[in-house]
């Protein structure tokens, strides 16, 4: 598989009125701040939202986006599958801003942290604890292993189980006052 065409954050600002943006990551990391115009649809429910992507790629390209790139390279990927055309932002979010460039931020919405510091922190956490159960029950040392395992999963996949299920938890969920992805489907299809 080809890895998709990929934009730089200053090639997506002077183009940015062609696209339909769209952000893969959680809501919550979508409402810490998103490119101006972006569309949330988590990575993990994209492929039902493929009918109204389809629409909107029918009228103009779309582009994704995340916070560093990896997460909106799959969407493409998923969206290849599916015979839809998409463009990735090289570095993300991440360097979208390090550019110097402004995010949107919803009113009252609060910082979440990204979704990759997240998986360091549980996944670093999940080792440390199975390493000092360890010392006391040996068995305890699996956890470690099995974290181990995972991110080595992760790496050779480009995938990470972890990520999906902290994307979950109600801290990387949108504020009430976020538009919900029926609305944003809706919204696609017209």
């Amino acid at each position: 598989m080809t890895s998709p065409a990929s934009l730089s954050p200053t090639q997506a600002a002077t183009r940015l009125a062609e696209f339909t943006v769209i952000d893969v990551r959680a809501p919550g990391e979508y409402a810490s701040g998103h490119v101006p115009g972006a569309l949330n649809i988590p990575l993990d429910r994209l492929q039902e939202a493929v009918p109204a992507l389809k629409s909107a790629a029918a009228r103009g390209s779309l582009l994704m986006v995340c916070a560093s790139g990896v997460r909106s390279t799959r969407a493409c990927d998923i969206l290849a599958a599916a015979d839809i055309d998409a463009l990735t932002l090289s570095g993300g979010t991440s360097a979208w801003e390090g550019e110097g460039r402004t995010l949107d931020r919803p009113a009252g919405a609060r910082a979440t942290w990204p979704m990759e510091r997240q998986v360091r922190l549980a996944a670093g956490s999940l080792v440390v604890a199975g390493l000092l159960a360890g010392a006391r029950f040996p068995a305890a040392r699996w956890i470690s292993a099995g974290v181990g395992s995972g991110l080595v999963f992760s790496a050779v996949t480009n995938t990470c189980g972890m990520a999906a299920a902290l994307s979950r938890l109600p801290y990387n969920r949108a504020p009430r006052a976020a538009t919900d992805l029926d609305a944003t489907l809706a919204a696609l299809q017209r």
